[in-house]
């Protein structure tokens, strides 16, 4: 991102702050209140940094919808979207200026915690601070490309010799960042034709003809808007990025398997490993210790709830536990990557 972007996060923060009418307390406003007499009537902000109808909207809706029924006291939820600065808006919103009390909470795009690690934060955020509560999928994103007799590539081999046009949505999107990264990485030959606004108008884009497929598509948004591409076998999938076999299409390969030198291999790791955050959310730091856990433990089992996994089905999102110590686990590893495999992926990124 460039500086101006910083910049104009910084002035939309000020803005942000006195629009939410939320200021930080100081640490000895703390009070001794137990868990439950701080949240008995009490209203929690979740913090979205995209707009309304977006994914992240419908996944962090979903939750709060439920999670109130976990955390002693029973407290309401209320959404506030705060966009702007590609989400350095609300990250740095809730890192500075959100109470640290347990009160407000955000969701925040999900490879925003790595770029400090790659030396980009001008904002001076330690993503290591933030109280993570946990991610509510773990994301797997699928190559695919057009299954008609115009589009040469088939299989992950073929990709690895013949160029395949897909979109790009934007500069700095991992529909752009991603398929360069496995260029360099894995051999691929994603030729990214630039200038689409969403996966939406790419996917139209394929079936029009412009493009022949789609290099990074998430798994969970495929099948909930174009499950007939893979019902009438309009596509095949190249490969996937998770960190598993997905049980929904066990026989697509994973990515992470077929790039073997180690250094590429621990590379592809990282930049793949903010997949596994999919759907995050998180407190401010220096939030007390007691409602943390009280937090994640109602995260914890908002997920398992049977009510809740009815109702993400009926709004057919997916969803994956990760925990809040799962989250901790990967950003700590990845912070402690060797230097050799940080280049690695910054030559990857092109930076």
């Amino acid at each position: 991102m460039k500086t101006t972007g910083y910049k104009a996060a910084r002035s939309a923060i000020a803005a942000a702050a006195i629009a939410l009418g939320a200021f930080a307390l100081p640490a000895n406003a703390q009070t001794t209140q137990s868990v439950e007499q701080f949240y008995k009537g009490r209203q929690i902000d979740l913090i979205i940094y995209t707009a309304n109808n977006s994914a992240y909207d419908l996944y962090g809706r979903l939750l709060i919808a439920h999670m109130g029924r976990f955390i002693p006291g029973n407290p309401t939820f209320v959404p506030k979207n705060m966009v702007g600065a590609g989400g350095l808006t609300a990250s740095r919103y809730l890192y500075t200026v959100a109470p640290k009390d347990g009160s407000v909470i955000g969701t925040v795009g999900r490879g925003l915690a790595f770029d400090p690690i790659l030396g980009r934060n001008e904002l001076g955020l330690d993503f290591l601070k933030f109280n993570w509560i946990g991610s509510m999928n773990r994301e797997s994103t699928v190559a695919l490309a057009w299954n008609e007799p115009r589009v040469k590539v088939k299989t992950f081999e073929d990709l690895q010799k013949m160029e395949l046009l897909v979109p790009g949505t934007g500069a700095g999107a991992d529909s752009e960042l991603i398929p360069v990264a496995l260029n360099f990485l894995a051999g691929t030959k994603f030729k990214i034709v630039k200038g689409y606004k969403n996966t939406g108008s790419a996917a139209m884009a394929v079936e029009g003809g412009e493009l022949e497929g789609i290099a990074y598509w998430s798994w969970s948004a495929l099948r909930s808007s174009h499950m007939h591409w893979i019902t009438d076998n309009k596509i095949h999938m190249l490969f996937h990025t998770g960190d598993r076999v997905h049980p929904e299409i066990p026989q697509v390969r994973l990515i992470r398997d077929l790039v073997t030198e180690p250094t590429k291999k621990a590379a592809l790791d990282f930049i793949l490993a903010r997949e596994i955050l999919g759907r995050p959310f998180l407190a401010p730091p220096d939030v007390p210790a007691d409602r943390v856990k009280a937090l994640r433990d109602a995260f914890d089992a908002t997920l398992k709830d049977k009510e809740f996994l009815i109702d993400a089905e009926r709004r057919r999102v997916e969803i994956n536990l990760v925990t809040g110590a799962e989250v901790d686990k990967i950003l700590k590893t990845s912070a402690a990557a060797p230097k050799a495999v940080i280049d690695a992926v910054k030559e990857a990124l092109g930076q």
